[in-house]
Formats: C-alpha cells, sequence, structure tokens
C-alpha cells in the first residue's frame, strides 16, 4: 500500500498537460532585471553601479544578514541602472537592470555536461559554497538553503528528506528535471547528506510519475543510504509536515521545524541547484520552469535565466491566448496572479500559468452550511469555517488561540467549499494580522 500523509488532503484534477515536454533553453532577452530580494529574509545588498561591466555567473549583490542570499548576474553585460520595478505581487521592488551584451561566463564556473561524482568538500566547505552561490529552496518558499545546512545546537538531524513530489496541479518542471537530470540530482542529494551530516536520505516521489520513481531508483542502487518512496497521489503532499509525516511517519508539533523530528527537506530542485553550485561552482542564475494552461499553444517546460521577463516565456510557449483572464504565477492552488506579465522571473518561479474564464470564474459566496468538509480536507487538521468566522469579527486573540499560523495557505478548504465560501482569503488576512501582532509583542 502507498504511504500517505493521514490528515485531510484531496485529489483536485492533475492537468499536467506539459509532462514529458523536454526542458527547452528560454533565449537570453536584451534586458534583464534582477530584484535584490528573491527569498524569505533580507533583501541583498548591490555591490555593482550603473555602467559597470559584468560577466555571468559574477556576485552583483551580497547577502543582507544569515537569513538572506547573495544575487549573481544571470547575464553578461552593462548595468543599466539599479531601481525598483514592478514585481509579481503588483509591488515595486529594487532591482537590478542589467542591458545584455554576450554571453561571457565567469572562468571558473564549469559549463561542460560531465558528472562529477566525487565530493572533495567538508562538511563546512559545502555550506559556505552553497552560501556563496546564493542557493535557495526551489519548491517556491525560497528559504536561504545554507541555513538548513546549519542544524541548530541541541538539535540532530537523522534523514535528509527530498520533495520530489510536485504535487501542484499543471506543473512538470521537477519531474522533467528528474528525468533529465537524474545522476546529477543523486550526487546532489550526496552533497546535502553531508553538509548536514547524516546518512541515510529518502525522496519522495508521487506515483503518477512512475518513470521517475523507477529512473531514481535504478540510480539509487548503487548509492548507499539513499532510497526512493513512492507516495499516493495527494494534495497537499508537498507541504513540509505531510511529506515527513508520509515518507518518515512523524508528526512534526505545532510551530516547530522539521528538525524537531530529526529532519531536513530539500526540494528535488534545489538538490540539483546544490550539485551545480558545490561540485560545478555555478551560482543560482537559472532554473526549470513550467509554462502552461489549457489554452495555451505549447504547455512546456523551460530553463531561464533569472530577471528574464515573464512575457518572453510565455511569447517562446506559443503567446498569450486571447482568452486569457489571469496569468499566476507559481500552481493554481497556492500560486498568486500575477499584475504584469513585465515582472521578472525570479528563483522562486517555478510555474507561469494562463487561466481562462471558465477556469477563474468563482462562484457566488453563500452561507456556511456546516457540511464540514473543509475540516475534513484541512491537512493541518484546523476548522477553516471558524477561522473565516472569526477573522470577520477581527477576533485576532481567538484566531491566535486556535493556531491560525499553522495553516500552510493549500487552499484544500476553498477549494472543497460547496458554498464557494473565500475561507483562504480570509485565512491569509488572518495571518498577516495575528503575525503582526506577535512580531510586536516580542520587541516589547
Amino acid at each position: 500500500m502507498l504511504k500517505t500523509f493521514s490528515i485531510g488532503g484531496i485529489h483536485p484534477a492533475e492537468n499536467k498537460l506539459s509532462a514529458k515536454s523536454a526542458i527547452q533553453e528560454l533565449p537570453i532577452p536584451q534586458m534583464v532585471s534582477i530584484p535584490l530580494s528573491q527569498h524569505i529574509g533580507a533583501p541583498a545588498t548591490a555591490i555593482v553601479k550603473k555602467n559597470d561591466t559584468v560577466k555571468v555567473g559574477q556576485l552583483i549583490a551580497k547577502s543582507g544578514g544569515f537569513i538572506s542570499a547573495n544575487i549573481h548576474s544571470s547575464v553578461s553585460g552593462t548595468v543599466f541602472k539599479i531601481d525598483e520595478v514592478m514585481d509579481s505581487s503588483g509591488f515595486k521592488r529594487k532591482a537590478i537592470i542589467i542591458k545584455v551584451d554576450g554571453d561571457e561566463w565567469l572562468e571558473d564556473i564549469d559549463t561542460s555536461n560531465d558528472l562529477i561524482s566525487e565530493i572533495k568538500y567538508s562538511k563546512e566547505e559545502i555550506s559556505k559554497k552553497v552560501a556563496d552561490a546564493g542557493i535557495v529552496g526551489l519548491g517556491g518558499a525560497t528559504f536561504p538553503s545554507h541555513v538548513k545546512l546549519s542544524v541548530p545546537p541541541g538539535k540532530t538531524a537523522e534523514v535528509l528528506v527530498i520533495n520530489a513530489v510536485e504535487c501542484e496541479p499543471y506543473l512538470t518542471s521537477d519531474h522533467q528535471l528528474m528525468m533529465e537530470k537524474g545522476e546529477e540530482i543523486i550526487v546532489g542529494i550526496q552533497v546535502l547528506m553531508k553538509g548536514i551530516g547524516v546518512d541515510k536520505a529518502i525522496i519522495g516521489i508521487e506515483n503518477n510519475k512512475p518513470d521517475a520513481i523507477k529512473h531514481l531508483s535504478d540510480i539509487c542502487k548503487s548509492h548507499q543510504g539513499i532510497e526512493v518512496c513512492p507516495l499516493k497521489t495527494q494534495y497537499p503532499q508537498g507541504g513540509e509536515k505531510q511529506l515527513i509525516a508520509a515518507t518518515m511517519n512523524r508528526e512534526v508539533p505545532s510551530g516547530a521545524l522539521p528538525i524537531e523530528v530529526g529532519a531536513v527537506v530539500q526540494n528535488v530542485g534545489t538538490a540539483f541547484a546544490v550539485y551545480e553550485a558545490v561540485q560545478k561552482n555555478k551560482p543560482l542564475i537559472d532554473r526549470i520552469v513550467t509554462v502552461t494552461g489549457k489554452s495555451l499553444e505549447k504547455p512546456s517546460n523551460w530553463r531561464f535565466r533569472i530577471g528574464t521577463p515573464v512575457k518572453d516565456l510565455i511569447e517562446a510557449a506559443g503567446g498569450k491566448p486571447e482568452n486569457t483572464v489571469k496569468i499566476v504565477g507559481g500552481g493554481p492552488m497556492m500560486g498568486k496572479a500575477l499584475n504584469t506579465d513585465e515582472a521578472p522571473l525570479t528563483k522562486g518561479s517555478s510555474g507561469i500559468l494562463l487561466l481562462n474564464e471558465q477556469d477563474t470564474k468563482r462562484g457566488e459566496s453563500k452561507a456556511c452550511i456546516r457540511c464540514g468538509k473543509c475540516v475534513s480536507a484541512c491537512p493541518m487538521g484546523m476548522e477553516p469555517h471558524l477561522m473565516m468566522v472569526l477573522a470577520e469579527r477581527k477576533n485576532w486573540e481567538r484566531l491566535e488561540q486556535e493556531v491560525v499560523m499553522d495553516c500552510i495557505e493549500c487552499g484544500s478548504c476553498s477549494y472543497t467549499c460547496p458554498a464557494n465560501r473565500p475561507l483562504l482569503d480570509y485565512i491569509r488576512l488572518s495571518k498577516a494580522k495575528v503575525g503582526q501582532i506577535m512580531r510586536s509583542r516580542k520587541t516589547e
């Protein structure tokens, strides 16, 4: 019997339209806008200025603290200006805008396709190289990866859990990456294992990717300590706590991190980026993304340079269909609607989804009928219907008591609600307000 998590969960239509689409190289644009904040934590600080000449892979902004990440140039050319640009959420953020000229890389970056299996670096050296390369979690959270390699004093890491679930509908970039770069991913996992000091790794893959399960399982036969764990297809299995429950049968306590149960979780795309950073000396300057949609001419997977405009990706996939009413960054469940297609693609861009009117139509919201479907679907064991009522009444204290901050914003509650209640919208509002109250309390 296939493993999965035991609390809640749903199975929305998968719509993996770009499955088996080979990864293509997106042409380098004439201009890129590289935001200084592409990660959780403090924004990076620019170390280049207008008219400076830069090469591919060159450090252009230093991390702003321990929880931050370096930023590197994804292109070669001249710094046009450092200015605010509109990001995917519609807010203006500081970015380094570079006018492209050729494609000249730093000489110490290994651009060959040769597999480098031998890991020559110590645990400390690995952590430093990951930090220097600006690696962040590529599953969407963009948490600086070097922080996860620093196990807190008094805690012990036992297992590295690799998130290869890709449970979001439509998205296929991780799946295709596993098929094309399986050997490199396994070496990246070994690098991560050495970096956190564990001798066991579990790769969680849902059973709607049988080819990836077989491919990585075959590779793992010659690598001790790494196993592939086939999982029942169930959303949101890509959540850290749900993945740990499915693969390790351990429950992370409320408000705690995975390390509390001996786990460190990294995305499969992050493992590949770590391989490139440590073994090839290549910083995080590009990544794989899915561009998809039912009306799109060519749903596909692409490797893009950080800072490329979203519109370039859409054009490469056949152009924006006339019936497009919404462009979503990420998947349909946890992604956010983009304010503009001029926004730059970033380290956290896992998908671009073009939706038509039928796909985005939201039914009229009605009174709660107390059916309990949202409670049954919630993977965190919460009561979304209650959270919405408390939010409407602005009862922030009660919401904190009901651990609203545990919500992973998966959207399962809104998806299942027969009354079309905007449950997640209100819960997100509640989290923002309760989080603000909790932070202000700590500074008093």
